[in-house]
């Protein structure tokens, strides 16, 4: 089998990567991982990514369904959301789906679902600092941050900022360097994204929980 027929093939779970996310999120609530994405997936992503028309690219929201608004003031990131259609799009959501089995063995955290998009930050581009989800008003329980981007040198910049407490000015810095994998509780950790000097890709993704109820259907997406 030559090595360009072994991307197309799903990736093997990777219980060790697994255990030790598993294990951080039970302890600081936040795990980064430089180059843990398998390496065949990450570079079938990226080509992946380099397909997508700039059409069906769109500025990202603040916010979801009936609260959604743009704030250019806030973040500058356009979107494309992964939906499975393409090789690459379905062996990531499989990789995601062995991921939220093994957490909700090991850490019975009661993940539904998965939703992610691909991300492209354009230089300058950013993010200001926020949460992924509010207590008890949001269904996002775990946020997953996988980068794309190959050769990312220290003065390219982009960094993801983690931090680990509510109005600190002092953050954990992630480069955005491709293969590494940043795991963390959706409503714990206010981040940002600082500007980059080149274009920067991504994907941002969000484990959820069920909110269904009699009046209301909780959908993925």
């Amino acid at each position: 089998m030559t090595q360009a027929h072994a991307t197309l093939l799903p990736p093997a779970p990777d219980e060790q990567l697994f255990a030790t996310i598993a294990g951080d999120l039970l302890t600081t609530g936040y795990s980064i991982n430089p180059c843990a994405l398998p390496p065949g997936l990450a570079v079938e992503l990226l080509q992946q990514l380099r397909k997508v028309p700039d059409d069906q690219f769109s500025p990202a929201g603040i916010g979801r369904q009936q609260d959604k608004t743009l704030d250019r003031r806030i973040r500058k990131d356009e979107i494309c959301w992964i939906t499975g259609e393409s090789a690459a799009g379905r062996h990531w959501l499989d990789w995601t789906g062995d991921l939220r089995v093994f957490l909700n063995r090991h850490l019975m955290l009661g993940l539904f679902s998965f939703e992610s998009h691909f991300a492209h930050y354009a230089p300058g581009a950013f993010y200001r600092r926020h949460l992924d989800a509010f207590k008890g008003q949001s269904n996002r329980l775990v946020s997953v941050v996988a980068y794309l981007n190959p050769d990312w040198l220290a003065g390219d910049g982009g960094e993801l900022v983690i931090y680990p407490q509510a109005g600190s000015a002092d953050g954990i810095r992630v480069a955005p360097a491709v293969g590494t994998l940043a795991v963390f509780l959706s409503e714990d950790f206010e981040h940002e994204v600082l500007p980059a000097r080149r274009d920067r890709y991504s994907i941002a993704g969000w484990f959820r929980v069920n909110s269904s109820s009699a009046r209301r259907v909780d959908p993925p997406l």
